[in-house]
């Protein structure tokens, strides 16, 4: 298909949309069947909204039928080169630690399940392997800009070890495109608290990364965002209030890294903080949140993550979802500006 599309890359991209929503729509039905069978359920927080608790054992793991969407929409559209490769290969193995996460809560019936240190663990190292491929062998410079400001080079101390043609450890940029990744993958994971929120917020996001990655001559990144955006638009008819499946930890970390992923192949790494506005908005109310209790064991926020704060003041949960889709487009379109009139000039 790649082949007979190739000299059209606007219908690529478009295309990546329609097939990702399609696979996921057409599969997801099966698999709610298949999990419902098995007694495989979300297992709710005690700590929060009463309202949560009829959501107790619906079932988990949709993000696995939303990884295979992607993984199809990709193999079909997408050139094989580094950038495709490693970019999948990130997201698809911090899906795979999701798909541990969400099996250690079922099997242990517990609303944990990997502990928070085996979590960035395994974040951490799939977020340096990347950055190291995607300095080595994609060629992305190791630096970080802010529009109309500065352009840093974080590749100042670099190390290269003597590995066949040479690995070359940009510490700096190391460090931060680490932070990014794990920022964003457990950002959106703590976003996904409501039915469809997670799900509407970042197809706006993607959707927008899409653009950035278009106009930048990306096709490849393009793909991937849109196709990750037509996955979600698919989940989310089977994910709306009230929702039918969850993505689960398998879909919620692999879309955060998704994020920080194709914010390092585009040269957005400063820019996808404010694309992604919402989602570090929703980290930083935790943080936020269990610092000021623990110095002054009192609470800022009614509950944390920020959506749940909402809830608290008598929100209803469709009226916090769809308020907050608002928000994040508003957010990512505003990022999107920034970056195109950057470029123009």
């Amino acid at each position: 298909m790649l082949s007979v599309f190739s000299s059209y890359p606007t219908f690529l991209v478009f295309l990546s949309i329609v097939i990702a929503a399609v696979v996921t729509m057409v599969l997801t039905p099966g698999w709610i069947k298949v999990l419902r069978a098995k007694a495989i359920g979300q297992q709710v927080r005690a700590d929060g909204p009463q309202s949560h608790l009829v959501k107790q054992g619906t079932p988990t793991m949709g993000g696995v039928v939303m990884l295979v969407a992607v993984v199809v929409a990709v193999l079909l559209l997408a050139r094989p080169g580094a950038d495709t490769i490693t970019c999948m290969a990130a997201i698809l193995v911090t899906g795979v630690v999701g798909l541990i996460d969400d099996g250690s809560k079922v099997i242990f019936e517990r609303s944990l399940g990997l502990t928070p240190r085996q979590k960035l663990i395994f974040q951490f190292a799939i977020a340096t392997v990347f950055c190291l491929a995607a300095v080595n062998l994609v060629g992305i410079e190791p630096t970080v800009t802010i529009p109309f400001i500065y352009t840093f080079d974080l590749g100042v101390l670099t190390t290269v070890i003597p590995v066949g043609p040479g690995i070359a450890v940009p510490w700096l940029y190391l460090i931060f495109v680490d932070v990014l990744i794990v920022g964003m993958c457990n950002a959106v994971n703590l976003t996904d608290g409501l039915d469809g929120l997670a799900a509407g917020t970042v197809m706006f996001v993607m959707l927008i990364m899409a653009a950035i990655a278009y106009r930048a001559d990306l096709i490849n990144s393009a793909v991937i965002a849109t196709a990750v955006a037509g996955a979600c638009i698919g989940f989310l008819w089977f994910n709306s209030f009230p929702a039918d499946i969850f993505m689960g930890d398998t879909g919620s970390l692999a879309l955060g890294t998704a994020l920080g992923c194709l914010a390092v192949l585009t040269k957005t790494e400063f820019l996808v903080v404010i694309i992604g506005g919402l989602f570090v908005a929703e980290a930083l109310s935790v943080m936020i949140q269990v610092l000021y209790f623990k110095k002054t064991r009192k609470r800022i926020f009614l509950m944390a993550p920020l959506h749940h704060h909402f809830e608290k003041k008598g929100w209803s949960e469709t009226k916090v979802v769809v308020r907050f889709w608002i928000v994040s487009g508003a957010l990512a379109a505003s990022g999107f500006l920034i970056y195109f009139a950057d470029t123009l000039l």
